[in-house]
């Protein structure tokens, strides 16, 4: 079961990036954003960064040590959104 966040997530990068190959009934917290999952290259991660810095008024940087982290699963990219975002 996914929380608000994951889900509104994993929309956002449906959406945005025109997934039409991921289902959001198939996702959860653990669907990596790379390689099987949401399917997610190096160029979608950027444009993600991208949305999430607009949408939650806080910078996703690019030489952040701890990207693989952040960006391994929704669910790792949820709690950091979390963590981090402008309210």
């Amino acid at each position: 079961m996914m929380n608000a966040l994951e889900k509104e997530l994993a929309a956002l990068i449906v959406g945005e990036l025109n997934l039409e190959d991921v289902s959001l009934d198939d996702v959860s917290a653990e669907t990596p954003l790379y390689g099987e999952g949401f399917g997610l290259d190096s160029i979608d991660i950027l444009e993600i960064a991208l949305l999430i810095s607009k949408k939650y008024g806080f910078e996703l940087r690019s030489d952040n040590p701890d990207n693989e982290k952040i960006f391994a699963t929704l669910g790792a990219l949820a709690a950091y959104v979390e963590a981090h975002r402008v309210r």
